[in-house]
């Protein structure tokens, strides 16, 4: 069963740091183009940050997270990563990865949801003092 999983949310300070971690099970992630979504109560689902498969080399942020946050992968293991730095209040939702694999992942990714087809349930990201 095609699948991925996402960890490493929790509850953070204004300032502080998470790194959220998108694991692949059933198939392999490497040619897969995978992106980070997330979705604050009332609002809709927001691209975050996207990376290509293959060595992921186009990656791409939403210009509020631009400076704060890396994404990368690492194909032996399976897993993209989303390392949030400088994390402020506005950041708090629900984070998603999604995945999909076309004749385009290994050399573009996209920050729209309908390019994706397979999501996790989402990893809850909360800033708050």
């Amino acid at each position: 069963q095609f699948q991925v999983v996402e960890s490493g949310g929790g509850l953070v300070q204004p300032g502080g740091s998470l790194r959220l971690s998108c694991v692949a099970s059933g198939f392999r992630l490497e040619n897969y183009a995978i992106g980070w979504f997330r979705q604050a109560p009332g609002k809709g689902r927001e691209g975050v940050s996207c990376i290509s498969g293959g060595t992921g080399g186009t990656i791409n942020y939403v210009n509020s997270v631009k400076g704060r946050f890396t994404i990368s992968r690492d194909n032996a293991k399976n897993t993209v990563y989303l390392q949030m730095n400088n994390l402020k209040p506005e950041d708090t939702a629900l984070f998603y990865c999604a995945a999909v694999v076309a004749r385009w992942s290994k050399t573009y990714c996209g920050m729209n949801t309908d390019q994706y087809d397979y999501w996790g349930q989402g990893t809850q990201v909360t800033v708050s003092s």
